[in-house]
């Protein structure tokens, strides 16, 4: 399973892109701008610090969050809120894990069936720094 996301390509929204409308992706994708609209994935999504997502609903397969999501989110492995996000919107999700300082407001609905092997244990040692990294840039 985490071989089969490492072949995934990765596509990233910079700061200066905004985007309006669905969007639909089955690799991974990090947003670092703006957002508006839906997103429907099978990949692993990733909002970073700085980037903004007003949605109506936001589908993947994990997401983790940095930056502010508006709307509902649905992830059928995990959902992480990282140090400083803002999240306003229900969210249903197999695991969740909540940073301090993370502006939640919301439900939490957990799905039945979880995954086989603990996702917050075999992230990536790059993958963990690249986390600490942005939580101390001061953009």
């Amino acid at each position: 399973m985490a071989e089969d996301k490492q072949k995934k390509n990765l596509t990233v929204f910079g700061q200066e892109t905004e985007f309006d409308g669905v969007l639909e992706f089955t690799d991974n994708l990090v947003i670092t701008g703006k957002f508006k609209g839906e997103i429907r994935a099978t990949g692993d999504l990733e909002i970073e610090k700085g980037a903004v997502c007003d949605v109506e609903k936001m589908t993947a397969s994990s997401i983790v969050i940095a930056g502010s999501v508006f709307g509902d989110i649905c992830a059928e492995e995990r959902v992480e809120m990282c140090n400083g996000s803002v999240v306003h919107g229900d969210v249903k999700t197999a695991r969740i894990r909540i940073a301090e300082n993370v502006e939640f407001e919301g439900e939490v609905s957990m799905l039945e069936k979880e995954p086989e092997v603990n996702l917050f244990d075999v992230a990536s040692e790059e993958y963990k720094n690249a986390l600490l990294l942005k939580s101390d840039d001061p953009r």
